[in-house]
């Protein structure tokens, strides 16, 4: 079996990051903070309820943007093989990475003292910080201008507030 060059390696490795795609971290964040937002009626076990409900909904969700590349854009394009699926399934990973960062932040909130309110909040606040963040990377990584990135960073925020102005007039 040839050894692969290492350079080589690291320089396709470079390249993938460099022409990334953030989109499924804003959409998994915003995803995540959707779900925090349904969650009001859990049942017994409400924080490790919502800990399954948000990180498998982020598996779903991923599972489906994986199909949906593969049967729909890739399947026209040309036969799939193994090399075409893991792509496909790396391209849409930050679906399930941003499910992350809200689940954790449910699954410490018992460490935090924080009530299931308390806990709903965080875990919303943590979602659209992350969908901030995402989106903020990814027109950093394109080389956006800063006013593009503070631009960008100010929809998304207004998207997150919209989240919480819905939990809000939901729960009231």
């Amino acid at each position: 079996m040839p050894r692969t060059d290492p350079v080589a390696a690291r320089e396709r490795r470079t390249e993938r990051r460099a022409h990334a795609d953030y989109t499924g971290g804003v959409y998994g964040s915003m995803l995540a903070a959707s779900v925090v937002i349904g969650a009001d009626t859990l049942g017994d076990f409400p924080r490790l309820e919502l800990v399954v409900l948000l990180f498998l909904t982020g598996v779903v969700f991923w599972v489906a943007h994986v199909h949906a590349q593969l049967f729909g854009a890739r399947l026209a394009q040309r036969p799939l093989d193994r090399r075409t699926v893991l792509h496909v399934c790396r391209d849409e990973w930050p679906i399930i990475k941003a499910a992350v960062p809200p689940t954790a932040a449910v699954a410490v909130s018992p460490l935090l003292g924080l009530d299931m309110a308390g806990t709903l909040w965080l875990a919303v606040a943590v979602a659209v910080a992350g969908q901030v963040g995402w989106s903020v990377a990814a027109a950093r990584r394109t080389g956006a201008s800063r006013r593009l990135m503070a631009l960008t960073a100010s929809v998304n925020l207004v998207l997150g507030l919209l989240i919480i102005s819905l939990k809000i007039v939901l729960t009231h």
